[in-house]
């Protein structure tokens, strides 16, 4: 992986976004942001499943006036995904919102972007410049149509307006629903700006091809050291997000989780496999910890992956063989699982 590139901090709330290597995990809810107890509660979810920025959708007045509310109960930095209506923009300013997303391309002229980014400035509250493929200005689509260029084009603009203002509190995004054009876009705008990236790509689809698309795109720009924070876009529970960008950045080690590793299985495998890896997904979900556990089927490659993790089983006819610290004991199949957690909580109280 190439070095991540440099890029200057914004401050989220209490969160940074760039500057580092760290890759900020962010999710959207899916609720009326005006119904506060049920978006309250949407939000800890998110951010017990992981997510360190949630972001709202602020539809109408209502919606804005709820902010200050949503932020007395919880604890992550939010932000105010802002279309349309400048006004909303400064009603969520007011109550507090962390960050303010507005997409140039319908949020108005020049006066109306101006009031939000002096509101803004006055309380130390970043933008986010959010250019998207299926809602780039009329004139820009006339001249270059939806492409890379486009957006860049856009972005371009905005960015100039707000330097103009002496606003630099920006973290950029250009998503689009093509994996093609919102790579080719994202490293146009790192060879442009030091702005932190916001990277995603958009309406990518349902939790399964969803995920796929959105980990070929993000995971090019990622392996490229592009990106400062995150947000996977499925039709799906956002909690689902949160796991599919955790994984993603797990896997390119630019984030700490228990990772599993487990064989997809042949005709050699004398054992009821599945169930077990299952099973340990699961238990690995609810733990903290870098801790690598490998569940292998037979003995080809089972004992070199099992004794390359921290913890790991390869199986038999009715058996297997337990690796932990170079050393390896017998254990009975229906004992297996049972035994892996208890390797794994002796594992986890020497990390501490």
């Amino acid at each position: 992986m190439t070095k991540r590139n440099e890029t200057k901090v914004v401050k989220v709330g209490n969160v940074l976004i760039g500057g580092n290597d760290k890759v900020v995990i962010q999710t959207m809810t899916t609720t009326k942001t005006k119904n506060v107890e049920e978006t309250v509660r949407q939000i800890n979810t998110l951010a017990t499943a992981g997510a360190e920025i949630v972001r709202l959708a602020i539809f109408s007045m209502e919606d804005a006036k709820a902010i200050k509310e949503i932020k007395s109960q919880v604890t992550v930095p939010l932000v105010a995904d802002i279309h349309f209506d400048y006004r909303l923009a400064l009603e969520v300013i007011k109550g507090g919102i962390d960050k303010v997303r507005i997409n140039p391309g319908n949020i108005g002229d020049k006066s109306r972007i101006k009031q939000v980014v002096e509101a803004c400035k006055a309380k130390n509250i970043p933008i986010r410049i959010g250019i998207n493929g299926g809602s780039l200005e009329k004139h820009i689509q006339e001249k270059y149509g939806v492409t890379s260029e486009g957006m860049i084009e856009s972005l371009k603009f905005h960015v100039s307006f707000l330097e103009e203002l002496d606003f630099t509190d920006i973290v950029i995004s250009l998503k689009s629903s093509d994996i093609h054009k919102a790579v080719e876009a994202y490293k146009m705008a790192s060879e442009l700006y030091d702005y932190p990236l916001h990277i995603g790509i958009t309406e990518a689809g349902p939790k399964f091809t969803g995920t796929i698309k959105s980990s070929i795109g993000l995971g090019i720009l990622l392996y490229s050291g592009l990106g400062n924070t995150i947000r996977v876009s499925l039709s799906t529970d956002p909690v689902e997000e949160v796991k599919v960008a955790k994984e993603m950045l797990s896997v390119l080690d630019l984030y700490d989780k228990p990772k599993i590793i487990s064989c997809p299985t042949c005709g050699r495998l004398q054992y009821n496999m599945f169930p077990l890896v299952e099973r340990v997904e699961a238990y690995l979900e609810t733990i903290d910890a870098n801790v690598t556990v490998a569940v292998m089927g037979c003995a080809v490659n089972g004992p070199g992956e099992a004794q390359a993790a921290d913890i790991g089983i390869a199986g038999g006819r009715n058996s297997g063989l337990i690796f932990v610290g170079g050393e390896k004991r017998k254990v009975a199949e229906a004992d297996m699982f049972d035994e892996l957690v208890k390797e794994i909580t002796k594992f986890v109280a020497n990390q501490k």
